[in-house]
């Protein structure tokens, strides 16, 4: 007789089946109460696990189903384990012609609905098994509650994310992208992956499926610094999800597992909310606060200068920073961030990597500018590229060639630079160094962390393929980063790739925070602002500030209000602003800090529903128990006047706080439950303060 294990997690809804022939079936994954209505056909398996040599026991083409040993696992026990804030349930599968143990891991927190699941693959048998797929989550019968037809009614939000082009989420029903339940089954899938070291340079590891018959969304995040997939597939008239790291087919991953070797797979976060996209960003927020290292600057909001974007673009000097330094602390900028260029005399590109203060650049030294920055009240923060060295550095000539990726017998070059390999001991001693160094002997309190290649699919010195060597990298990686954390606690650091190309849960968890963007039209920056708190909270999004001198007054205030509902990062022309500019900075950053206690606490929304791509008005808010922030921006619009409904975000009062500027013409209709926004000019913005 089957037996049925629920747990509940916030309002998700879980239940685990344990069959009469001991298979383990994920039978309900959902806000919706479970009825004990069975799908009328076999469910697949709880976790989908491929070995070279097994048979696919399906008609799957590319699709992940019917694995082999996968649907041989049957189960041996399951517990659960009271934890801070939360339950993890462990399952254990085994395959008895193997002799693969599977631990499946599933971890609930307290309050919400989002799940963390990762497995854990042994072998338990007497010979060596290649695992070429295995997954993070596997879950069937996605429209099994909804009414008509699902391949209409089934939504995916899909976030397109690429340089200076980040967060630009779109929406297709699953008949669009080809899923129309003409069969039994098609052989199609809505698949997404990435493979290399840019794990977000076209799309981010995650998505939000909406079922607008039930009024459910599920939605999801592989939590990866490396090569991922995902795909929706339809079976048995209905449809499935698989998450997973990287894999044989999509990312040239395959693992040999010795007798008594363990391979984990990477993590993933899943859940299901009542509503659409704007509840599913909701929950994934919760979420993601809850897993990440906590950092007092994720609360406090400091400001940043940064010498780079519309500024000093990599040439810093001693003469060209004074100013800029004695204009931000006036301004009161708590961090001034000496970006790429303070390592080399003149084109750095393909010499990066020994880090040493460049002497023409400083002739009395980095200390002096470092003092400089001190002395005006703020924590003095480097850029760096630690995971990489140019082609031309000296210091690349000289380690063993086992501390950079290779293939085909060659060291990986790309963009210039060679690719460093954190697992050999060479390279970690090396990262060790240069940070301890400079905290040391200059007293940097914040590093920016850039990236600017990608090296592919992996190396293969020293693993089993190409993708496993890039697994373990990513790995011995975070691991470092995790080090550095535990040594300088204090320390704040920002995580970049040329803006937002690794902008993943894997480096966000640690990261204090991340740039969001290289876009260096602020026009274009409020398109990417509008919806990048999708893929991560607002207090850790960085968004550039950086005024020309030949700025107008609107344009000044739209460059403020693009960084104000998340973390300021100040650039540009600061030193060469007229009066009237600089006043609207000190008053735009006044009115920030009177409101970015808020940030760390409010709830991302979309008053005006996720962008098209030609839409001429953006609005974006954070949303708190008695306060809504909400951003608007007036692009190319013939129009003056935005009307934006309300009405879903509680009890209006009809009173608005504050605004900025201060003189905005904004009109809230409790009736209607409306506010009335009024822009004059094309290419501005607004900010409001509703209670």
């Amino acid at each position: 007789m089957s037996q049925l294990f629920a747990f509940q997690s916030g309002s998700l809804n879980i239940v685990i089946e344990r069959a009469d022939d001991e298979e383990v079936r994920l039978l309900h994954f959902s806000s919706l109460p479970f009825t004990g209505r069975s799908p009328s056909t076999r469910i697949q398996s709880l976790i989908e696990l491929q070995t070279s040599g097994e048979n696919h026991a399906d008609h799957h083409a590319k699709k992940y189903t019917g694995t082999l040993p996968g649907t041989r696992l049957r189960f041996v026990a399951l517990r659960e384990i009271p934890v801070d804030g939360g339950t993890r349930v462990e399952i254990d599968l085994d395959d008895a012609a193997t002799g693969l143990f599977v631990n499946y891991y599933m971890q609930l927190y307290a309050g919400i609905s989002m799940v963390r699941v990762w497995a854990a693959v042994t072998n338990r048998g007497g010979v060596p098994v290649t695992l070429t797929f295995v997954s993070t989550f596997a879950l069937w019968g996605l429209a099994q509650d909804t009414t008509g037809a699902w391949a209409d009614s089934v939504r995916l939000h899909l976030p397109h994310h690429t340089w200076c082009s980040e967060s630009q989420w779109r929406t297709h029903t699953v008949r669009d992208l080809g899923l129309a339940a003409l069969h039994e089954f098609s052989l199609k899938r809505i698949a997404y992956a990435s493979t290399g070291t840019m794990s977000t340079s076209e799309y981010l590891p995650m998505a939000v499926l909406e079922n607008t018959s039930n009024g459910c969304s599920l939605c999801w995040q592989i939590e990866h610094n490396g090569s991922w997939y995902w795909e929706i597939g339809d079976k048995q008239r209905d449809l499935y999800i698989r998450l997973s790291g990287p894999t044989d087919r999509e990312s040239q991953w395959s693992k040999q597992l010795a007798p008594d070797e363990t391979f984990v797979t990477v993590s993933a976060g899943i859940g299901d909310v009542r509503g659409g996209f704007e509840q599913a960003v909701q929950e994934l927020t919760r979420y993601r606060r809850r897993i990440r290292r906590a950092a007092p600057d994720q609360q406090t909001l400091p400001i940043v200068f940064n010498d780079y974007m519309n500024c000093l673009m990599g040439d810093p000097t001693t003469e060209k920073l004074m100013p800029l330094i004695e204009r931000a602390g006036r301004l009161g900028c708590d961090i001034f961030c000496i970006d790429a260029g303070w390592h080399g005399d003149g084109y750095w590109w393909d010499s990066v990597g020994e880090w040493q203060p460049s002497q023409r650049r400083f002739p009395n030294g980095l200390r002096e500018v470092v003092d400089a920055i001190r002395a005006h009240g703020m924590i003095a923060g480097l850029w760096l590229e630690i995971e990489v060295m140019g082609v031309k550095a000296q210091l690349a000539q000289q380690l063993p060639e086992e501390c950079f990726f290779r293939r085909h017998g060659e060291r990986v070059i790309d963009n210039g630079r060679y690719q460093l390999d954190f697992r050999h001991p060479r390279v970690v001693a090396h990262a060790n160094h240069v940070i301890d160094t400079l905290i040391r002997d200059y007293g940097i309190g914040y590093f920016k962390i850039d990236y600017n290649i990608d090296a592919g699919a992996g190396t293969e010195i020293d693993a089993d393929s190409p993708g496993d060597g890039l697994l373990e990298h990513n790995r011995a990686y975070l691991h470092w980063l995790d080090s550095v954390h535990a040594r300088y606690p204090e320390l704040i650091v920002e995580t970049c790739a040329s803006g937002g190309m690794r902008m993943d849960w894997a480096a966000l968890s640690r990261a204090n925070l991340q740039s969001s963007s290289d876009q260096m039209d602020y026009r274009h920056t409020a398109r990417i602002v509008s919806t990048i708190a999708a893929a991560l909270p607002p207090e850790q999004c960085a968004n550039w500030v950086y005024p020309l001198a030949s700025d107008d007054d609107e344009a000044v205030i739209f460059n403020l209000i693009n960084g104000m509902l998340m973390r300021i990062h100040l650039s540009g022309q600061l030193d060469k602003l007229t009066p009237e500019a600089v006043g609207l900075i000190e008053s735009g950053l006044t009115f920030y800090r009177s409101i970015r206690s808020l940030i760390s606490v409010a709830l991302p929304v979309f008053p005006l529903g996720l962008p098209a791509p030609m839409c001429q008005w953006l609005g974006f808010g954070l949303l708190t128990t008695d306060r809504l922030l909400l951003a608007v921006w007036r692009l190319d619009s013939e129009a003056e006047e935005l009307h934006i409904n309300l009405s879903s975000y509680g009890q209006l009062h009809g009173r608005l706080a504050a605004t900025f500027p201060s003189d905005t013409d904004i009109q809230v209709d409790t009736v209607k439950k409306d506010a009335i926004v009024r822009i004059p000019n094309r290419f501005s913005a607004r900010l409001l303060v509703i209670e």
